[in-house]
């Protein structure tokens, strides 16, 4: 079973004792590739990280001016109408039709439950969380920050049955995947499912790409019914408007599921004083109900997409995966970390593979949050 730890295949990753035993922050070894993107005589074309340039929706703006007066603490549950606009969205949009909006918590974007979830659900030395093989590290690093153990799986057979003692508490899938753009189908998250359900362990899925669909026929969520049998028991959709509402300065985004699950996570947000402000679930109530402004910017990044991948296939790289999402993952054949360079040669800046784990050592994540004028550019440096 491979596993988190560096130099040692096949050995899970040890427990971290605190904020000492974190691996350094990936993105600061980036920064040299960087400075010599800037350098280029036409400026970087900055295709590194997933950050929306698009104008936030008008929807989201007069939602905002409407909240802006909120004098008083927010509900750290969301208001009633936050958590039944959301269950109206799994509905119209996600294929699941009866979601309990008891089921429905507001969080801080959702990279905030990433990281804390194995220490809200009281994981510890001894747990083990399963993620990705080549996975958003927060995975990774939540489960370190608990004091578990991460441990990197693509499938079940790699977990084997379920014993006595079994310690798997969480399981995290990622469909669309970042950085891969792989979309699960509905047969092996229904496999998932049975398997953590008879381990006993939570089922957390990051869906947060979900309405950015290229090539998939469809984008299953965890709670649809066909993947969960009906029940919501033990399982966690996590969600955010940042990507697909140009939402990533509010920190709009929340969890679904099952209600009993959502119950335990909010007595310990309420003590902890995770509140989302109130203007902001005056925006997320609003926004997540508007799916006209998701369209057109769906449209932006799908013109956006074909002229990337036009420029990277004529430069010789091959694209995996990137059925969905806001990423492409591409490959020369060649260590991640020679494509950046040489990409940063010629002003373009992407992600090393291997920022994602060991598997991706020999890919580049390129993203399509730029503008048009500088996705044109890099149609014309590649």
């Amino acid at each position: 079973m491979t596993t988190a730890a560096p130099g040692r295949p096949g050995a899970p990753a040890e427990a971290a004792g605190g904020a000492s035993r974190l691996p350094d922050f990936p993105w600061d070894r980036l920064t040299p590739f960087g400075d010599r993107a800037r350098a280029h005589p036409g400026g970087i074309v900055d295709l590194s990280v997933g950050t929306p340039v698009d104008p936030t929706p008008a929807v989201a703006r007069r939602a905002l001016a409407a909240g802006a007066d909120a004098p008083g603490y927010p509900q750290t549950y969301g208001t009633p109408a936050l958590r039944a606009a959301v269950a109206d969205w799994f509905a119209r949009r996600r294929g699941v039709p009866e979601l309990d909006p008891a089921g429905v918590l507001p969080t801080l974007g959702s990279k905030e439950l990433v990281a804390w979830l194995p220490t809200l659900l009281d994981l510890g030395p001894g747990d083990l969380v399963v993620h990705p093989e080549v996975a958003y590290p927060t995975y990774d690093v939540g489960a370190r920050l608990a004091g578990a153990t991460p441990v990197a799986a693509d499938g079940t057979a790699q977990l084997g049955p379920v014993g006595p003692g079994g310690r798997v508490r969480l399981v995290w899938l990622n469909s669309p995947a970042n950085p891969t753009g792989r979309v699960l189908g509905v047969e092996h998250l229904a496999k998932v499912v049975r398997w953590a359900r008879s381990a006993g362990a939570v089922v957390a899925s990051d869906e947060c790409y979900a309405e950015l669909s290229w090539d998939a026929a469809e984008v299953p969520s965890i709670l649809d019914p066909r993947v969960c049998g009906g029940s919501h028991e033990g399982l966690l959709a996590l969600y955010s408007l940042s990507k697909q509402s140009n939402l990533a300065g509010y920190r709009a985004a929340f969890a679904a599921g099952d209600p009993l699950l959502v119950k335990r996570l909010l007595e310990v947000r309420k003590h902890a004083g995770m509140m989302m402000p109130a203007p902001v679930q005056a925006v997320l109530t609003a926004t997540i109900a508007d799916d006209d402004h998701v369209a057109a910017q769906r449209e932006r990044y799908r013109a956006r997409r074909g002229i990337v991948v036009e420029a990277l296939r004529g430069a010789g790289f091959r694209i995996d995966h990137s059925e969905a999402g806001l990423y492409l993952w591409a490959t020369r054949d060649e260590p991640c970390w020679d494509t950046v360079a040489g990409l940063a040669d010629r002003g373009v800046l992407v992600a090393p593979g291997d920022f994602y784990g060991p598997a991706g050592a020999r890919h580049v994540r390129v993203a399509l949050t730029a503008s048009d004028e500088r996705i044109a550019q890099l149609a014309t440096r590649l």
